[in-house]
């Protein structure tokens, strides 16, 4: 570790000190609106975040990318504020404010002055429950997903390749769909759909309220039961659970595009914390993740890139809070000269090593020092703050679990980082996609956003 970095983390070790004094504090309106609170009171500021438990993994075929389509929508007039006029009214604020779509959540955020926070909460609530969907403005606003779509995904070779790497690794879960929808369903879509989507799931007992900075609890909430109070709680039906069904053999695609440098990824199922019937699976897992590519002194790194210099990149990926069983991914591009089935094999070596030899104690603290100071960075700021909070309450996790996760991961040892291996990375579970050069000229193109949409 470099001296200027050192320095760095005993900062932001001495700002999440600072952050973490204050616990959280919870509670939930009469109509069912959970309320999450955290003080930090380091500068005059708040952010204001409200959570709906939808995104694309309520959605079923046909509807895809409705959830992402509806968040468009929320920023195109209530009955009392006009197209557009949300957002200019918190930028008079001198605010910021946002949106995203995720597979387990849909998020709407401002951060402002602390004096500013009625404001924010009364033009949020405005669209909770008073949101004016009109054709013209559905017309115009589907139009621009469509062409987000165009460059993020179908102008992205790369981006290509994962969307259908997920399809082919999913057969039933709704883990295959990208967030923002297939082309055909966004087409299909109808303001009726919207309208029927957005009385089903954007209600204060399907909505959870964080707010995060220089504020007291009590005040935070007496402004939420002036603002959300009134709101009448819906029936929310929950979806139906997709559990997908157990992978029986190695599936492959192969992509060929307009790319100067191939791609490899490969996929496991796995658990997540919440689908695990042992969280432990899941905290060994993320550490897996970690031990593979955690930084720029983990394994893949080391040994593909640096030393064996087969790999141009190569990345690992684990989501331990998916609200369904996710994919432990592996990617990489080969350096120059090297193939994909070099590559590959170079990949594969890296995953039985894991499954053969316990991960090292020395490797293990290096690694766990780097996980903490991960989570140190996440947290820092008051949105930073919120938004852990908020996705861990969505899926359904505890609110502080952020503050626990560097203790559960200490208390996994390198035999459970090895027995999840050879549980989970074999050949029968195992997905892969490859992207090949068709010999045409690469376009350029903006680079695509993986994963939630941000407007």
């Amino acid at each position: 570790m470099t001296p200027w970095r050192t320095g760095w983390i005993a900062i932001w070790l001495w700002g999440w000190a600072l952050a973490a004094q204050a616990a959280i504090f919870q509670t939930q309106l009469d109509n069912g609106m959970t309320i999450l609170v955290k003080a930090d009171h380091r500068a005059p500021v708040v952010a204001h975040m409200v959570w709906y438990r939808v995104g694309a993994n309520y959605e079923l075929n046909g509807i895809t990318g409705i959830s992402h389509v509806l968040e468009h929508m929320m920023f195109k007039g209530t009955e009392k504020l006009a197209p557009g006029e949300f957002s200019r009214r918190v930028a008079r604020l001198g605010g910021q404010e946002n949106a995203f779509t995720s597979r387990d959540y849909t998020a709407y955020f401002q951060t402002v002055g602390k004096q500013h926070l009625a404001q924010v909460m009364a033009l949020e609530a405005e669209r909770m429950r008073h949101l004016k969907l009109a054709e013209d403005q559905f017309q115009k606003e589907r139009n621009v997903v469509l062409e987000e779509r165009r460059w993020r995904v179908e102008d992205n070779p790369e981006a290509r390749l994962f969307e259908l790497f997920r399809a082919q690794a999913f057969v039933n879960s709704p883990m295959r769909h990208p967030v923002i929808g297939w082309r055909t369903d966004i087409e299909a879509l109808t303001l009726a759909d919207l309208a029927d989507w957005y009385k089903r799931w954007y209600a204060p007992n399907n909505a959870i309220l964080v707010v995060v900075g220089d504020v007291q609890a009590d005040e935070v909430v007496a402004l939420a039961k002036q603002y959300y109070g009134a709101f009448k709680a819906e029936t929310i039906r929950p979806p139906k659970p997709q559990k997908e069904q157990r992978q029986q053999g190695e599936r492959r695609l192969t992509l060929k595009a307009a790319v100067e440098v191939p791609t490899v990824v490969m996929g496991f199922h796995v658990p997540s914390l919440l689908t695990a019937e042992n969280e432990k699976e899941a905290w060994a897992l993320e550490l897996a993740a970690a031990v593979l590519a955690g930084d720029a002194s983990s394994r893949l790194a080391r040994q593909l890139v640096r030393g064996r210099k087969v790999a141009a990149m190569a990345d690992a990926g684990y989501n331990a809070t998916a609200l369904w069983d996710p994919l432990f991914t592996l990617s990489a591009r080969p350096a120059q000269g090297q193939s994909v089935e070099t590559l590959e094999q170079a990949l594969w070596a890296e995953v039985e090593k894991l499954k053969r030899e316990p991960v090292s104690q020395a490797e293990l603290a290096r690694v766990l020092a780097q996980a903490e100071a991960q989570q140190v960075y996440s947290r820092d700021s008051v949105m930073g703050q919120a938004m852990v909070m908020g996705m861990l309450a969505s899926v359904g996790l505890p609110p502080d679990l952020a503050d626990r996760w560097a203790e559960k991961l200490r208390q996994i040892t390198p035999a459970d980082i090895q027995a999840v291996a050879q549980k989970y990375f074999t050949r029968e579970n195992l997905t892969v996609g490859v992207l090949l050069p068709n010999g045409e000229k690469p376009h350029k193109v903006p680079r695509a956003m993986m994963g939630g949409h941000v407007r």
